[in-house]
């Protein structure tokens, strides 16, 4: 089913595992057959003497029998998919990626051959995400799966009751299934509740071995629901956040913004459209109906620059995922730092000083003062517009770094609260405050 089927084991223990998989679906439509014969043949035609509330009874749990199971067809005979050989390392640069004497070397060689691959997604030393089993530089939101023993594309995870990964090509048929399968256990349960209500009066028209049919089919279909409500509504908030099993537990870590599990949410209507199509009419069918193509998805940071008002022209004007998160320095975290500053200043001096980027006399930042020094500040203004030199030990002056602190020269500013210090509040020995000289 996966990209690597030709590797598999064909080994007598290899073929009893591959039996062994399927336990779980052969018991889940054992189920399903023995649920058919106790509600179609022992409740309703041996035991209903309305014949016209049975006809509808049956019609709509055939309705709701075909949805169950051809979404339940759907999910667990799907492919996981093949990756294209344009992810695929040639076995000379994957013989020189092993070989490489530092994890920055192997970073180079992964980030060299991706170049022109759509990933956003990294790893946590920030270089590109590599699958040593399948030797391709893995898509975005895609991961090696053991049992299928190849990468698949947005997995979720890998799900026993299917003997299938839930990935970008069944999504939608998994959620789907877990939807229709609660649907179905609950009108079994609540159209036996009566005959189940009847049988602890004794008043049950049915005899022998259908009593018990009875009873067990409605205690059955309320233990599955119970499970299978608490699943589906789980599945129904990833979709709606835009996210799979394995990354509510690990966020994915993107080249620019670092780990981010809000990184594919879109809002809930154009999440729900990416699994389910734009097409309303498909949106409760086992057909394939998903947008994309599994290897690269739009982000948040995406769509915050689009300004359509449709959700539906808002992500497909977003075209082409390989800009934006692509976009700027490969680092794990986006920094938005300042520049600094790197006259060497006496060792002494406070760590905590304010460095002065060449600002121009007439680039005045634009601090409101304490009230007390306002009218001095003004003054110094004045003078400054004057051409007159400025006096900077005043403590107006001192509220101003940008008017003091010209060609790069090292302002500081002592401050308890929002005041600034002055020479004579020293003297009345106020604290030195918890975090020292405050820069502006």
């Amino acid at each position: 089913m996966g990209n690597d089927d030709h590797r598999r084991r064909k080994t007598p223990c290899g073929f009893c595992m591959a039996v062994f998989k399927w336990i779980p679906v052969l018991f889940i439509t054992a189920v399903i057959a023995w649920s058919y014969y106790a509600y179609v043949v022992e409740l309703c035609i041996r035991n209903s003497q309305n014949r016209i509330g049975m006809i509808f009874m049956l019609l709509f749990y055939h309705l709701f029998l075909t949805l169950f199971m051809w979404s339940y067809w759907r999910t667990i005979m799907t492919s996981v998919g093949r990756i294209p050989d344009q992810w695929r390392i040639p076995d000379e640069e994957v013989s020189r990626l092993f070989r490489a004497d530092s994890p920055d070397t192997q970073k180079r060689i992964l980030n060299n051959f991706a170049r022109d691959l759509p990933v956003t997604n990294r790893t946590m030393n920030g270089s590109v995400r590599f699958c040593e089993k399948c030797k391709i530089i893995k898509p975005d939101r895609a991961h090696h799966c053991s049992v299928c023993s190849c990468c698949v594309l947005k997995m979720d995870h890998h799900c026993p009751w299917v003997n299938n990964c839930v990935n970008f090509y069944n999504y939608k048929y998994f959620v789907l299934f877990l939807g229709y399968a609660l649907v179905y256990c609950l009108y079994v349960a609540f159209t036996s509740l009566h005959d189940f209500v009847e049988f602890w009066k004794g008043q049950l028209n049915a005899s022998g071995m259908g009593r018990f049919h009875i009873l067990f089919l409605f205690f059955i279909a309320i233990m599955f629901a119970i499970s299978l409500v608490s699943l589906f509504g789980y599945h129904i908030y990833l979709v709606l956040v835009n996210r799979t099993t394995l990354e509510s537990f690990r966020a994915p870590i993107f080249r620019v913004g670092g780990p981010d599990k809000n990184g594919y949410n879109l809002g809930r209507y154009a999440n729900f459209c990416e699994v389910f199509g734009d097409d309303w009419q498909y949106w409760f069918l086992p057909v394939f109906s998903s947008r994309g193509d599994g290897y690269s998805y739009p982000t948040s940071s995406d769509q915050s620059r689009v300004s359509t008002s449709s959700p539906t022209q808002r992500y497909d004007a977003m075209g082409d995922t390989t800009t934006s998160r692509l976009d700027g320095n490969p680092t794990d975290k986006l920094i938005c730092a300042s520049p600094l500053d790197t006259t060497n200043h006496h060792h002494n001096q406070s760590p905590h000083q304010v460095r002065s980027t060449s600002v121009l006399p007439t680039q005045l930042l634009q601090i409101q003062p304490p009230s007390p020094y306002r009218d001095e500040l003004n003054e110094q203004q004045q003078k400054l517009a004057n051409g007159q030199s400025l006096d900077c030990s005043t403590p107006a002056a001192m509220s101003s770094p940008a008017e003091c602190g010209v060609n790069g020269a090292a302002v500081y500013i002592k401050m308890i609260g929002d005041h600034p210090l002055t020479s004579a509040d020293s003297a009345k020995g106020f604290p030195r405050p918890p975090n020292g000289d405050l820069p502006v």
